[in-house]
This record gives structure tokens, C-alpha cells and sequence, in this order.
């Protein structure tokens, strides 16, 4: 079983039961729950939307700033030992470009600067000793902050996911484009003709930063 869900990774995924997602405003709060040091992981899992192991593997290179985008080539997954093995991704989709909302590139450009491994090829996301994080330790700080939240047990690190689908749909995307977007395959003949290519993807982001922002400035929030 991987860290992310409480089945074998792969199996029946794609009939798995409907999982719950949050809100924008949970999403923050988690991500403020959980720290300044990986707060970005909850931010890429909703609005990315990425896979756990993919944002394990992230390293300088592949985040740019102008644009704002996360490349996304490996997801290695944890052996129990805690060492990391080399794994592709789960499909040849799951390689792709990721745009990011443009409201997440203060939270980029801070956590390149104090918290990724400074050499060039360095992680982007490392423990406080310095060393690639353990799920066992994330896992800790996940469950403190999820019951902070009030969200319930069930809702994993990879229900994360769920919410980025959401915001995408709701921001106008078609079914491709969050395909695209969260890095999933299908052999559905009705997806074949549509596309989804690096403009649609950056309308589609600037879709969830406005609904993001939106809701950020909502007086009710401010109660």
C-alpha cells in the first residue's frame, strides 16, 4: 500500500467510489496547519493537482517561475525501509506540465528560497534535518492537521487530488483538459478528439486562481 491511499496503488482506481474534497478555504487552512515547510505540498496536491510520489521526486529544474509551472517526469515510490526506489510515473500521461494558478507564485518563489535544497538539481521538498522527507513523519503532521481542520479521518493527502479536479471543472475545464492536468490516461474513444494543449492548460489555471482569489476576498471568510 503507498503512503497516499489505504489500497494497493493501481488497483481499480478508476472504479473507485466517488472520494470527498475540500474547500478552498480547508485547503488553506491545512496547508497553514501543517507548516511552512510543506504547506506548498497541500497547495501543488489541491491545485496541481499532484500525486504525492510525483512531488517527492520535484527538484529545482523543474519549477519555473515565468510561467508558473511544475514538470513532472518521476513518482518513485517508499519502501518501508523509507528508502525511495525509481519509479516512472503511473501512465506515460503522468509526464507532463504542470500550470500553476498564478496566486501560488509567492508560495513557490518563498519555498525555493528557504526551503528546497539549495544545490542546482536539488529536492524541492526535504525534511527539517535536510534529508528527502519519510511518509511516516509526513504522515504524522498530515493526521495533526487534518484533525485541526476538522476534516474528517477518512480524508487522505491524495483526496487532495479530488478538490484540484473540481476547481478545474468548475473553471470551465473539459474533461480532457483535467485529464491532462492531473496526469490520467484513458482509452475512451469519446476523448480521442478532444485537446487539450499548454494554452488551454494556462487558461485553466488562471480559471482556479480567479475562483481561488475570488472566494479568498469574500467577506464571509473575514467574520
Amino acid at each position: 500500500m503507498c503512503w497516499a491511499c489505504p489500497s494497493p496503488c493501481g488497483a481499480g482506481s478508476e472504479n473507485a467510489k466517488e472520494r470527498p474534497t475540500a474547500t478552498d478555504e480547508q485547503v488553506d487552512a491545512l496547508a497553514d496547519a501543517m507548516g511552512p515547510r510543506w504547506r506548498l505540498m497541500v497547495y501543488f496536491g489541491a491545485y496541481g493537482p499532484m500525486r504525492p510520489e510525483e512531488q517527492a521526486a520535484l527538484r529545482r529544474p523543474d519549477v519555473t517561475l515565468e510561467p508558473l509551472a511544475v514538470k513532472v517526469r518521476d513518482a518513485p515510490p517508499e519502501l518501508t525501509s523509507g528508502r525511495r526506489v525509481e519509479g516512472d510515473t503511473k501512465s506515460a500521461a503522468g509526464r507532463r506540465t504542470v500550470f500553476l494558478p498564478a496566486f501560488l507564485h509567492i508560495e513557490v518563489k518563498r519555498h525555493l528560497d528557504r526551503y528546497a535544497e539549495k544545490e542546482p538539481n536539488g529536492l524541492l521538498f526535504i525534511g527539517e534535518r535536510g534529508a528527502p522527507f519519510r511518509r511516516s513523519t509526513f504522515g504524522r503532521k498530515w493526521r495533526r492537521a487534518r484533525a485541526k481542520v476538522g476534516l474528517p479521518e477518512g480524508f487522505r493527502f491524495y483526496d487532495l487530488r479530488h478538490t484540484g479536479h473540481t476547481l478545474s471543472t468548475q473553471s470551465g475545464a473539459t474533461l480532457k483538459d483535467t485529464m491532462v492536468r492531473a496526469g490520467q490516461s484513458s482509452e475512451k474513444a469519446a476523448l480521442i478528439h478532444q485537446h487539450s494543449d499548454g494554452e488551454r492548460q494556462r487558461e485553466v489555471a488562471r480559471g482556479i486562481d480567479a475562483r481561488v482569489q475570488a472566494a479568498r476576498q469574500c467577506p464571509a471568510r473575514e467574520a
